[in-house]
C-alpha cells in the first residue's frame, strides 16, 4: 500500500517531523543521501512505526500514493535545488514538493515558477520551533498556490502546534511568502534575543545580580501576561544551569561570541529595499556583529575607558523599570516586523497577508511564542487596516503609561557605560513616530543645495517639487 507523504533528509529536524507525521495517522516513507543514516533512523527512532525507509529516489517516489506529497529537509540553497533537479524527472502532473527549510524567499519564488511551468506543485513553507517543536507541534508558515496548500491541509493542521483558537498554521499567501513571513519571524526572533540580552547586561551589571537572582527575575516575569513567553522561560532556566568543569555558571562560561544563519540579514536588506523603518531589528544583526569581533574588543577595553560603578538607587524599582523598558521595545520590534510584512504582501505577492493570522499562528510552537501575540492578533482582528501596532488602543497606552521608565533605563544606561542598542533604537522608533515634525527638512535642503534634489513644501501639495538658487 502505497505512503500518503514523503520527506526528504533524515537530520534532527526531518526525523522529528517524520515521527510527527507518523503519529498523527498519516503513513510517511523517508530517504535520506546517506544510506546508514536512513537505516539508523529505521532501526531506532522509527522502530515499529509506519514509516518506509526507502534507498534511492526512485523507490521513495514509487513508494507515495498521487498526487505525491513530498517534504524537502536539506540545506538551503544549492542542496534544495539539486534534490528538486533528481525529483523533477521522476515525478507526475500535479505531484507537490514543499522545501521546509529556511531558504531565501525570492529562491522560493523562482522554484514555485519553475515547477508550475511543468505542471507540478511546489510550496516554501517556514517551519519554526526548532527540534522540540518539530516532533511535538510547529508553527508552519506556508506559501504558494493556494490549491497546492489545500492538498497538505489535513496533514499540516494535525501535525501543527495547538494553541486556543486553532493549529498552528495558515495559508500565507503566493509565491515565496511563507518563506518570507518565517525569515522576518526569525528577524523578531533576532530583535526579541537581543532585548533580552540587554535587560540581562542591565541587571547583572549595573545591579549586580547573580545567578540565582536573575533567575528569579525572569522566572517572575514569566508569569506576567505581558513577558511570558518561551525565550523568557528558557532564559530563566539558562541561569540555573551549572558548568560541570568550573562549577561557575554556565552561561558565564560561554564565550560572548553570537552567531547568525543569515536570516537577520536578509530581512534588514528586504526592509532596506522595501523602505520600512526596523531600528530594532537592524540594531540586534549589528550586535551579532559587533559581539563577534572578540579579540578586538578586549584590545580595545584596555585601552578605551569609560564610566564604571553600579546603579544605587532602588533595586526592586528598577528591576521592574527595566522589566517595562523591556515590553515596550519588545512592541516596538513586533511593529516593525509586521510593518514589513504589511508592505511586502502588497508589494512583493500582490496579496493581503493576515497580519492577525501571522501573530495567531506565533501563539504556539514557534521560538517567539508568547502571551501577548493574543493582543496583537486582536489588534488586527478590530483594525484589519491598522498602519501600525503603535496605534493599537491597547499598545499605544501600555507605552505611554511606561515611557517614563524605558526613558530612565536609557539614561542609566548611559550613565554607566553599558550599550543598549536594541533598547535604544526602539525608543527611536516610538519618538520618531510619534513626532510630526522631524529634522529632514535640513536634509533635503541639504541635498537641494549641493545637487538640486529639489524638495516639497509644507504650504503646498505633496507631490510638487520645488528648487532654491541657494547661491
Amino acid at each position: 500500500m502505497a505512503q500518503s507523504f514523503g520527506l526528504i533528509g533524515l537530520a534532527v529536524m526531518g526525523e522529528n517531523l517524520a515521527l510527527n507525521i507518523e503519529r498523527n495517522g498519516f503513513p510517511i516513507s523517508v530517504f535520506n543521501r546517506t544510506a546508514a543514516v536512513t537505516k539508523k533512523f529505521i532501526e531506532e527512532r522509527a522502530q515499529g512505526k509506519n514509516i518506509q525507509p526507502t534507498f534511492s529516489l526512485e523507490e521513495f517516489v514509487q513508494s507515495l500514493e498521487r498526487p505525491r506529497r513530498i517534504l524537502i529537509m536539506v540545506k538551503a540553497g544549492a542542496p534544495v535545488d539539486a534534490v528538486i533537479d533528481q525529483l523533477k524527472p521522476l515525478l507526475d502532473e500535479g505531484d507537490l514538493i514543499i522545501d521546509g527549510g529556511n531558504s531565501l524567499y525570492t529562491d522560493t519564488e523562482r522554484r514555485v515558477r519553475e515547477m508550475e511551468a511543468l505542471n507540478l506543485r511546489f510550496l516554501g513553507m517556514g517551519v519554526s520551533g526548532g527540534e522540540e517543536g518539530a516532533l511535538n507541534g510547529p508553527s508552519l508558515m506556508p506559501g504558494g498556490s493556494e490549491a497546492a496548500y489545500k492538498e497538505i491541509e489535513p496533514i499540516v493542521t494535525k501535525i501543527a502546534a495547538q494553541v486556543d483558537d486553532g493549529p498552528c498554521v495558515t495559508y500565507i499567501g503566493p509565491g515565496g511568502s511563507g518563506h518570507y513571513v518565517k525569515m522576518v519571524h526569525n528577524g523578531i526572533e533576532y530583535g526579541d534575543m537581543q532585548l533580552i540580552a540587554e535587560a540581562y547586561d542591565l541587571l547583572k551589571n549595573a545591579l549586580g545580580l547573580d545567578h540565582t537572582q536573575l533567575h528569579e527575575v525572569f522566572a517572575e516575569w514569566n508569569t506576567t501576561a505581558e513577558l511570558n513567553s518561551f525565550l523568557i522561560e528558557i532564559t530563566a532556566d539558562i541561569f540555573t544551569k551549572m558548568d560541570d568543569e568550573t562549577g561557575l555558571p554556565l552561561v558565564d562560561v560561554i564565550l560572548d561570541a553570537a552567531g547568525q544563519k543569515g536570516t537577520g540579514k536578509w530581512t534588514v536588506e528586504t526592509a532596506l529595499d522595501l523602505g520600512i523603518s526596523i531600528p530594532t531589528i537592524i540594531a540586534a544583526v549589528n550586535a551579532r556583529i559587533m559581539s563577534s569581533i572578540k579579540e578586538e574588543r578586549v584590545a580595545a577595553a584596555k585601552v578605551l575607558t569609560g564610566p564604571t560603578g553600579k546603579y544605587d538607587g532602588d533595586a526592586q524599582a528598577f528591576i521592574n523599570k527595566v522589566r517595562d523598558a523591556l515590553y515596550c521595545s519588545k512592541i516596538c520590534s513586533y511593529a516593525q516586523g509586521m510593518a514589513l510584512i504589511g508592505k511586502a504582501s502588497t508589494t512583493l505577492f500582490n496579496s493581503q497577508i493576515d497580519l492577525g493570522e501571522c501573530a495567531r499562528i506565533w501563539k504556539g510552537g514557534c521560538i517567539i511564542r508568547a502571551g501577548f501575540l493574543g493582543r496583537i492578533k486582536h489588534a488586527y482582528d478590530e483594525n484589519p487596516t491598522l498602519p501600525n501596532l503603535l496605534l493599537a488602543p491597547e499598545f499605544k497606552q501600555t507605552i505611554l503609561d511606561r515611557q517614563d521608565a524605558w526613558r530612565e533605563v536609557l539614561m542609566t544606561a548611559a550613565k554607566l557605560g553599558i550599550p543598549v542598542p536594541a533598547f535604544s533604537a526602539s525608543l527611536d522608533y516610538f519618538d520618531s513616530y510619534r513626532r510630526d515634525r522631524l529634522p529632514q527638512n535640513l536634509t533635503q535642503a541639504q541635498r537641494d543645495y549641493f545637487g538640486a534634489h529639489t524638495y516639497e513644501r509644507i504650504d503646498k501639495p505633496r507631490g510638487e517639487f520645488f528648487h532654491a538658487d541657494w547661491f
